[in-house]
């Protein structure tokens, strides 16, 4: 295990000067939010707004410097800028220079491909849900399960840097393999999986600016050995914020699975995320129905705690596919705890079941998309 710390993080940084003659960037107070776990360390530098681009030399002397660090595996450093000045803002009612219609809030996005490509993965598709406490993390590491049950090689992405739950709900031990270049993907479950929180602390708390959670999840992508895979799920944050737009824009996402709740609140923050992928050009590959109802252990009765059948109407009123309902079981809830989902420790099981059909419905979906190259929204 490397026993890199931070002090020799902010040591190697020291060397690269920056500002005042005799001055370097940690001394100027630019390098912020340093994370260091088992070889693998994580830091932004605060630049001035606008001045992103051309900082870019100055982000790889730091990368360079740390990587001279005895026991280091990875770096991850991002660039940040914020306006200290909020006086003599621009007025949001009108039109600033470089900024195109849509980011305005008028007339239509221009587009421009985005040209990364993940050559070793067929289909990559996003589990997204509109806000969070509704399961989303559940669904997808039982859907990539059961998707892997079908025969397809297949890769879970935690792209929840702030909140990971893949390691617990995958009951992952230790740190990611290095050979210094790439970073190995651990396994379990006939899955290959990787996420943030196998490279901090479970305690952590992961104070990253968006530029920093992008750029780390480029590197989830970019830098990690998935090999040959059939499909990438992507287990994302919920909202609709940097790291969904970061995806849209730099991935060539096959589709996004939307999970919500019946309950009324739920859904409309999920048909917020419907239109958010649609507006991105990422084809909305259907809903699914997590908590649809409770089944009661005695009786049978089942009890539709937070409403009924409001997934279902939300995708018949938006045009996409109804991929299915998961009913409340203490099953699902106990078994994901405890790191033993429940499509693999219990396949034959009525809970598992449900996401076998859910996964072959799905499955049937992605036979028919083809996949599209990625969208980039120019700002002009």
């Amino acid at each position: 295990m490397s026993n890199v710390t931070k002090e020799q993080v902010l040591k190697a940084l020291s060397s690269i000067p920056f500002g005042e003659a005799g001055s370097n960037v940690v001394a100027s107070g630019i390098i912020q939010g340093v994370v260091v776990k088992d070889g693998h360390v994580g830091f932004a530098i605060e630049v001035e707004p606008g001045k992103a681009a051309a900082a870019g030399t100055l982000k790889t002397a730091c990368e360079n410097a740390v990587y001279e660090v005895p026991g280091v595996l990875s770096v991850t450093a991002a660039l940040t800028s914020h306006n200290s000045s909020p006086s003599g803002s621009p007025d949001p009612r009108k039109p600033q220079p470089g900024l195109s219609e849509q980011a305005t809030g008028q007339g239509r996005p221009k587009v421009a491909l985005e040209k990364d490509s993940f050559p070793h993965i067929k289909k990559i598709i996003a589990v997204a849900s509109g806000k969070g406490g509704v399961g989303k993390s559940t669904i997808a590491v039982n859907l990539a399960i059961a998707l892997s049950q079908l025969g397809l090689r297949i890769g879970l992405l935690d792209a929840d840097v702030y909140g990971p739950s893949i390691p617990k709900m995958l009951n992952l031990q230790g740190k990611p393999e290095s050979d210094g270049k790439q970073l190995k993907p651990m396994h379990a479950y006939g899955l290959k999986a990787m996420s943030i929180g196998l490279l901090v602390d479970e305690d952590t708390p992961m104070i990253w600016r968006g530029p920093m959670v992008m750029s780390a999840l480029r590197q989830m992508l970019k830098d990690v050995d998935w090999g040959d895979l059939d499909i990438l799920v992507v287990d994302m944050p919920p909202g609709t914020g940097d790291a969904q737009l970061t995806m849209a824009q730099n991935v060539p996402m096959t589709g996004a699975v939307i999970v919500s709740t019946p309950q009324e609140i739920a859904l409309i923050d999920a048909r917020k995320g419907i239109a958010m992928f649609e507006k991105t050009r990422v084809p909305v590959l259907g809903l699914i129905e997590n908590m649809a109802y409770f089944v009661s252990p005695e009786s049978g009765e089942k009890s539709f705690i937070f409403g009924q059948g409001g997934a279902r109407k939300t995708a018949e009123s938006m045009g996409t596919s109804f991929l299915g309902e998961v009913p409340l079981y203490m099953t699902i809830r106990e078994t994901s705890d405890e790191g033993t989902p429940v499509t693999a420790t219990q396949p034959d099981s009525d809970e598992a079941k449900i996401f076998g059909e859910i996964a072959q419905k799905l499955s049937n979906i992605l036979e028919t998309e083809a996949p599209k190259a990625a969208p980039k929204i120019v700002m002009e």
